[in-house]
């Protein structure tokens, strides 16, 4: 009994292991790896190169951008302020990134997906109208308030929608340090090269005109 308990053990502690390491980003092999920026030039890497350790500061784990709201100038009324490894080099390889999201009264943080994380939101502010489309189509949705805390699981389609007439805010955490958004809307509708209307037609069971009306309504502004 004592042996199979200990293989058992074995079994649930490499399956949790691997189940976690697909799960988010690869472990940190050193103390920190703050990331070069692009721009620096180098081997491309699953992620950023390393500063050197000498040149490391207090500088490369800090940002401010969320302590105030995001200015809101879009059609659909939300803005996202990202703290990730981009604006914050020490995440890099630590597998997690914060992001702030504001909305106007009635803004909308159109349905999207984030490939590489799953997201926990926190409300600082307001009341909020959210939820989750599984793969089986099921929509888990649920209305949050202040204080509450609400959970999209990793790649599948998810918004959120302020139904109130004040503004709202949360803080989303990531555990990933670059987790990706593709917006539904945009990445079928404003894609280059574009997704020919011949496929958009079908799958949406509309005319080439309908296309093009909501292609020119999502195109970015110049």
């Amino acid at each position: 009994m004592a042996a199979n308990f200990v293989a058992y053990l074995a079994i649930f502690t490499f399956t949790a292991a691997f189940s976690s390491a697909l799960a988010s980003d690869p472990d940190l092999l050193q103390d920190v790896c703050v990331a070069l920026p692009p721009s620096s030039g180098g081997v491309k890497v699953n992620g950023f190169a390393c500063k050197d350790d000498a040149n490391v500061t207090a500088a490369d784990f800090f940002f401010d951008g969320l302590a105030k709201p995001g200015l809101i100038n879009n059609s659909v009324g939300s803005i996202v302020t990202a703290a990730n490894v981009e604006k914050v080099p020490g995440l890099n390889t630590l597998g997690a990134s914060l992001s702030r999201i504001d909305y106007a009264p009635g803004g909308l943080n159109p349905p999207h997906t984030h490939p590489r994380a799953t997201e926990i939101v926190f409300v600082l502010d307001g009341e909020l109208d959210v939820g989750f489309i599984t793969t089986a189509n099921k929509l888990v949705s649920k209305t949050i308030n202040k204080g509450d805390i609400f959970v999209f699981p990793g790649g599948l389609v998810h918004f959120q929608k302020n139904n109130g007439d004040k503004a709202a805010a949360v803080i989303a955490a990531f555990n990933s340090q670059l987790p990706g958004t593709q917006s539904i809307p945009a990445a079928l509708f404003t894609a280059t090269p574009p997704v020919p209307d011949e496929v958009l037609t079908k799958a949406f069971q509309l005319g080439t005109k309908e296309i093009d009306k909501i292609k020119s309504k999502l195109a970015p502004k110049k």
